[in-house]
């Protein structure tokens, strides 16, 4: 049987940990040992992202997480101890990449539930590459998806 985007969310979630934008906050004032993981592409990445978040694109995650790769991220791959964040979007793509990094040895991996958009619909900051801060209104306009016609496709 042929899996959906949402099915494989729905299995991969009952074995992920997820946290709220407010817990977030919380926790990112308290302690200053966790790890923010990005895993969005670069050119989201640039339209906000939390400040001090690394990014590891998804799509090489895998290799980014062990040694001996191009993707290598060494602060990723000595961050097993750490509790690491996954971030994404809306919360999907976090759950895959926090499953991943579970299957990988990292012990304390939970998804930002909600993802940025829940973020910046907390008020929480986000900022460019250049550290600027981004307006709320331009981050909820960037996070808003713009699905065409044939995106949908005949069941819609």
């Amino acid at each position: 049987m042929r899996k959906t985007f949402n099915d494989l969310i729905a299995e991969q979630s009952k074995s992920v940990d997820e946290i709220f934008p407010w817990d977030l906050a919380e926790e990112l004032s308290a302690r200053d040992d966790l790890l923010l993981l990005d895993i969005r592409c670069p050119y989201e990445f640039d339209g906000g992202h939390i400040q001090d978040s690394l990014i590891v694109p998804r799509g090489i995650l895998e290799t980014a997480c062990d040694y001996g790769y191009d993707e290598t991220v060494p602060d990723l791959v000595t961050a097993r101890d750490k509790r690491v964040v996954v971030i994404c979007r809306s919360g999907n793509r976090s759950i895959l990449a926090a499953y991943t990094l579970k299957q990988m040895g990292f012990d304390d991996v939970v998804s930002l539930k909600t993802g940025l958009r829940g973020w910046n619909d907390y008020d929480r900051p986000l900022v460019n590459n250049a550290g600027d801060p981004v307006d709320p209104d331009t981050a909820d306009a960037f996070f808003s998806p713009a699905i065409t016609p044939e995106q949908l496709g005949s069941a819609h």
